[in-house]
């Protein structure tokens, strides 16, 4: 069995920490419906001076094991069609307590579903980077950040591309000591705000988790007396809540 857990990675950049950019990502896992190919993710600058971000696309891989493995997109030849996701645009100068917007883009089949992670990066901007900003602008804003103490952070979130023809197939299994909900669907479902506590003391709780089921996965837990479990199966935009008694 392999879930899909928490991940959050951030990217920490120490340049020379009160005043800079500081930018915020939203939600850390975004998902692209079937019947859609585009989704539009902001992005907010909630720090002192303006942000120049970078954003970096990776596919997700997985293997036999439920290992992953993180890897380049493949480079497409002019002539061929594009096979997977894109930022546009890829370079975002975001203001200081202001918003900018990139439009995640999906072109390829659809045929199965797919993993992608998105590294939103904050950067001083160098000549070779795509800013369309001078080389005046561009030393007086190294000369800004050195002026004080400043920490570039970086997000990286999880985008999930549904197939075309979502089909959700979630079974529970639950016999004897355990309990298993498993995907028998084409697409990720969730178990979300998942909680494990003693029964008749909701505060009396391990830490509350966020669990991704891949298709063919199953998240699973074994049932202990005098503990009550309860969490919402997230299928697409349909939510339930569900209890289980020890």
């Amino acid at each position: 069995m392999k879930v899909f857990t928490v991940v959050l990675a951030m990217l920490m950049y120490a340049l020379t920490a009160q005043a800079g950019p500081s930018i915020n990502v939203g939600v850390v896992y975004d998902y692209l419906d079937g019947d859609k190919s585009t989704y539009l993710k902001r992005i907010f600058n909630g720090g002192t001076s303006t942000a120049f971000v970078r954003v970096e696309i990776l596919e997700i891989l997985y293997d036999d094991h439920g290992a992953a493995q993180e890897v380049p997109l493949k480079s497409q030849a002019a002539s061929t069609a594009r096979d997977g996701l894109m930022a546009s645009p890829a370079r975002l100068i975001v203001p200081a307590n202001g918003m900018q917007g990139t439009r995640l883009v999906y072109l390829g089949e659809r045929k199965r579903e797919r993993y992608f992670r998105v590294r939103y990066i904050p950067v001083v901007p160098e000549k070779e980077d795509a800013f369309a900003v001078s080389e005046e602008e561009r030393e007086a804003y190294q000369s800004s950040l050195q002026a004080g103490v400043s920490v570039l952070a970086g997000y990286g979130t999880v985008f999930f591309v549904r197939p075309q023809d979502t089909r959700f197939d979630t079974r529970i299994e639950n016999d004897g000591g355990k309990y298993v909900v498993r995907n028998n669907g084409n697409s990720v479902i969730e178990v979300d705000e998942f909680k494990n506590c003693v029964a008749g003391k909701p505060n009396d709780c391990h830490p509350t988790t966020k669990n991704h089921v891949l298709p063919g996965r199953a998240f699973s837990f074994d049932k202990e007396k005098g503990r009550e479990y309860t969490f919402k199966l997230v299928e697409g935009e349909t939510r339930k809540n569900q209890v289980v008694k020890g």
